[in-house]
């Protein structure tokens, strides 16, 4: 039988516990007790940062289950919500978020619809009315390969032209208050559009006309649908200051 100091030195098997002055194993130049993992993410901050994290991710959080919120009222039908709060879900789309569908009800555009505009002007060689210029060719030229087109280009023009169709009758007459508004809107678009082009004199008159296409069935479909153009020719506009932007304004004088 081993004797008490022999089994306390362990008879050399290797089984014995550590000796004198010796301790588990503990991983070097970590600071950590054993056992414990490495933290991450907010955990690692220190507490006023980690306050600062979580209040960004929840008002981030909020803002896009607003986002979301207000996008799914806008595109669905009409509701109890949206007959109430109609209004501010229409502030916070537009225009940065507007879509031009319906949730359940897609309409999608039957017509191709283009606004034109030319120009009577008086210059050193007399008066001359100037070719028909298509403002809307000149927006898609700019939208057309664009990874981030502008809004003015993608909006201005089409809406200002619903705008002024939305405000008046077929026979070019305002129906309500907003028609003399539309009128000055699309006015002033097509006199900064013009002033970017140079026709040798001082535009005096104008006139806007709009150029609709119907759109051509498929291929494999067997309808058929004229796209001949029509026409809307509205009178012609005697140029004011109210139609100028201001450095129009000032180049005059």
């Amino acid at each position: 039988m081993d004797s008490y100091d022999d089994r306390a030195v362990g008879g050399g098997n290797g089984s014995a516990g550590p000796g004198p002055g010796q301790g588990e194993d503990t991983p070097s130049g970590t600071g950590q007790e054993p056992g414990s993992g490495l933290r991450g993410g907010i955990a690692a901050l220190s507490l006023p940062y980690q306050i600062v994290a979580a209040i960004a991710l929840s008002v981030i959080g909020l803002f896009a289950c607003g986002q979301l919120a207000m996008v799914f009222l806008h595109v669905a039908p009409s509701n109890t919500l949206t007959k109430q709060h109609g209004q501010a879900v229409d502030d916070w789309i537009y225009p940065e978020f507007e879509q031009n569908w319906k949730l359940f009800a897609p309409n999608p555009l039957q017509q191709n619809v283009a606004v034109h505009v030319r120009a009577e002007t008086a210059g050193a060689s007399g008066r001359r009315t100037t070719p028909w210029m298509s403002l809307s060719a000149e927006d898609g030229k700019a939208i057309r390969g664009n990874l981030l087109p502008s809004h003015i280009h993608q909006n201005e023009l089409r809406r200002s032209w619903d705008f002024y169709v939305s405000s008046h009758d077929n026979d070019n007459r305002a129906n309500g208050l907003r028609g003399e508004l539309s009128e000055r809107y699309i006015r002033r678009i097509a006199m900064r559009r013009l002033g970017e082009h140079d026709y040798g004199g001082t535009v005096e008159r104008i006139q806007i006309r709009s150029e609709v296409r119907s759109i051509a069935a498929p291929g494999w479909s067997e309808e058929r649908i004229s796209t001949k153009p029509s026409y809307r020719v509205l009178p012609w506009w005697t140029v004011t200051d109210a139609d100028l932007s201001e450095s129009d304004k000032g180049a005059d004088k």
